[in-house]
């Protein structure tokens, strides 16, 4: 079926403002996802999975201007021994990176990667998975127009975390960055990202867990609060590996962040966690899609959200069991703390089960500050700032502790701490 004109203007509006890469061992994907991007075109307002998050300002020929922020803070996890790499509005920083090399991993730049590479086979094949039953363009886009990332090939249990830091310098910066991970049997690392990394960002993450392997992941996006971005991870997890990913989202206007996995060796396991504060014009989307097709699989789903001065927070969680997927357990839970009245949480939970042995659960809540709570710590001397503070805290905790480092909870513990005091009183 053809098009609409409307979309189909828009979607040729974006292709034209970009150079798509050319040659190479990615040019197979990168036509294939052109062509695909064409079929289906850009996301639009009256998409069913759009209809919470308006995606005009992700889908434009140009981005909107965002003012560079400049923190007063260090960044986050430095003081953890880690595999630092830095990319500057999407541009790979050899100054400020560390050597690449460590034992149990390789790891590549997608732009220096001109010849045969073992990423050809996965670059753009669990993108190209994740795209049915619902249709996720933006991932398409990237797929055929990155022009950065990093291709990690872990072998071995790594001795530290690789940590990604996204800087952000120009006001009108536009990046868009590809990451391919393949984790080999009895392999496990860690990966942390942190930073804005662009006034707008689209970037994919392509995971590929086997057997035995695990795959951990904490993020941290914020702080610069014009910033847009929509973030995507695929992920394929094979026989009793272990995926589990936390994202913390902090400011920013607009930020869709999609995982999609798929379980398809059992006595896999995947938990997906995330938790955002909220100030004023602010818009966060979470939208998961979990597919069970193994046996005695487990897979949560536990996000939390902070918001206040009017900030929208949405979820969209579906949780797919497969003819088959026998013993599955499936967790989901979306909350809202909504620290005025003037702020909206908007979520679209769903189960879809064609298991007749399966656990499955899901709920969503939104609510205010805990009263009894609150007069609890109040009649023990604290002040009405602090004692809603540790409220707060408490609340997103469950989501937090999914995090298994806790020098890493602890890392993010100090991060919402901060932000809660920045706007204590005001």
């Amino acid at each position: 079926m053809a098009l609409p004109q409307l979309k189909q203007n828009a979607t040729e509006a974006r292709i034209a403002a970009l150079d798509l890469p050319t040659g190479g061992w990615s040019a197979a994907a990168r036509g294939d996802a052109l062509a695909r991007l064409r079929a289906t075109g850009l996301p639009g307002a009256r998409d069913e999975y759009w209809k919470y998050t308006r995606p005009e300002t992700l889908t434009s020929a140009a981005p909107k201007p965002a003012v560079v922020f400049t923190p007063d803070e260090t960044p986050l996890f430095d003081g953890i021994d880690r595999l630092k790499i830095v990319f500057v509005d999407g541009v790979f920083d050899t100054d400020a990176s560390d050597d690449l090399s460590l034992d149990g991993v390789e790891i590549a730049r997608l732009a220096d990667s001109a010849d045969i590479h073992w990423a050809r086979d996965l670059y753009g094949t669990l993108e190209t998975a994740g795209q049915s039953p619902v249709p996720r363009p933006l991932a398409t886009l990237n797929t055929a127009f990155a022009t950065d990332g990093l291709l990690i090939r872990v072998t071995g249990k790594l001795s530290k975390p690789i940590a990604i830091r996204y800087e952000h310098r120009n006001d009108k910066s536009d990046a868009m960055m590809h990451h391919v991970v393949k984790v080999e049997q009895g392999g496990d690392v860690t990966i942390l990202e942190n930073g804005p990394a662009a006034a707008r960002f689209n970037q994919v993450i392509e995971v590929d867990v086997a057997d035995g392997a695990g795959f951990h992941h904490v993020r941290a996006q914020g702080r610069d609060h014009e910033r847009r971005a929509a973030t995507h991870i695929f992920a394929r997890l094979g026989a009793e590996s272990t995926f589990k990913t936390f994202t913390l989202t902090a400011n920013g206007v607009l930020t869709r962040n999609e995982v999609v996995v798929e379980l398809t060796g059992d006595d896999a396991m995947a938990h997906i966690a995330g938790a955002c504060l909220g100030d004023g014009d602010f818009h966060h989307d979470d939208t998961v899609f979990i597919t069970h097709d193994a046996v005695n699989c487990e897979s949560r789903q536990v996000f939390k959200k902070v918001l206040r001065n009017g900030a929208t927070g949405v979820f969209q969680g579906k949780i797919l069991v497969q003819p088959g997927a026998q013993k599955t357990d499936g967790y989901q839970i979306s909350q809202s703390l909504l620290l005025d009245g003037d702020s909206q949480f908007l979520a679209k939970p769903e189960l879809e089960i064609y298991a007749d042995d399966v656990a499955c659960s899901h709920g969503s809540t939104s609510g205010a500050i805990d009263d009894e709570g609150l007069f609890y710590l109040r009649a023990r001397g604290l002040p009405r700032g602090i004692a809603e503070d540790l409220l707060t805290i408490a609340f997103i905790a469950e989501a937090v502790m999914e995090i298994d480092s806790q020098e890493l909870q602890d890392e993010i513990n100090s991060r919402v701490e901060a932000w809660l005091m920045r706007r204590r009183d005001q």
